[in-house]
């Protein structure tokens, strides 16, 4: 998948999508073998920067959003998009793709 940079500093998500900040990729195995980029797995888990109002019901109302900015969530694989802003990686997902919130 390619991954949209962006020249901007701040970005909100709309309706019921969130904005997650992608942990760092494993450098070794748990052997010790340190993993070429190559060889290195995209991370499932991310920290939530930004999250949008929610999505809209019939009757106008916004339905909440279960995570909020600061929540560690793991995601599915192949979920969102991928974003670089100023150097950091991001995903931006809707919230049906968060699989759980992990500590």
């Amino acid at each position: 998948m390619a991954t949209v940079s962006l020249g901007v500093s701040t970005v909100k998500p709309l309706g019921d999508r969130i904005l997650v900040k992608v942990s760092e990729a494993e450098e070794k195995t748990a052997g010790g073998i340190i993993l070429p980029d190559s060889a290195k797995e995209k991370p499932q888990v991310g920290e939530v920067t930004e999250v949008g109002s929610g999505k809209r019901n019939e009757d106008g109302s916004y339905q909440t959003i279960d995570v909020k900015a600061g929540d560690k969530v793991l995601y599915s694989k192949y979920a969102g998009t991928d974003i670089k802003i100023g150097g950091d990686e991001y995903v931006l997902l809707r919230e049906q793709d968060i699989l759980a919130m992990v500590e």
